[in-house]
């Protein structure tokens, strides 16, 4: 009889250590992991604006996200001035809507008149030049980044400031 208590507690001490090693592997694979989870993106967003729209139910939006991080991925555009907002890249001169957009590493993702772009539709109201618009740019890494996008004129043009 006293036979089995001995041989629980040697079976026990044996758990224990199994469960200790395993403990310490696991510490020391996070640890090693740990330099390249550093090198995550570091994102910027500039120049975001929408030309005012000629509709009350659709408008355009622009920006530039620069990372000078990793990597990440634009997975998704939401705005309280529209219910449906979508993404869209011109391919070969024809507007096709996309699900993400890639950030590069070290680069920049741009949004800009006659290429990427926003499409906000079913506005909820016709935004006016001086107006701010509040969007919300979703990101696989970095989660959600807050923008004010300015309403500019119909002919804003960045490049000119017209």
């Amino acid at each position: 009889m006293r036979r089995r208590p001995h041989r629980s507690a040697g079976l026990l001490a044996t758990g224990t250590l199994v469960i200790a090693a395993a403990g310490t592997l696991t510490g020391c694979a996070s640890g090693s992991s740990s330099p390249s989870s550093s090198a995550g993106p570091e994102l910027k967003i500039t120049g975001a604006y929408m030309p005012a729209p000629s509709t009350d139910t659709m408008a355009a939006g622009f920006f530039t996200v620069t990372d000078s991080g990793g990597a990440d991925t634009l997975t998704s555009v939401t705005s309280d001035l529209s219910d449906e907002v979508t993404m869209h890249a011109t391919e070969d001169g024809a507007m096709r809507e996309k699900n993400s957009f890639a950030v590069p590493a070290e680069g920049t993702l741009d949004f800009a008149s006659g290429g990427n772009h926003l499409m906000f539709a079913k506005l909820s109201h016709k935004p006016q030049q001086g107006e701010k618009v509040s969007v919300e740019l979703h990101f696989a890494k970095s989660g959600t980044v807050r923008i004010s996008m300015p309403v500019k004129s119909a002919t804003y043009n960045p490049k000119t400031g017209h």
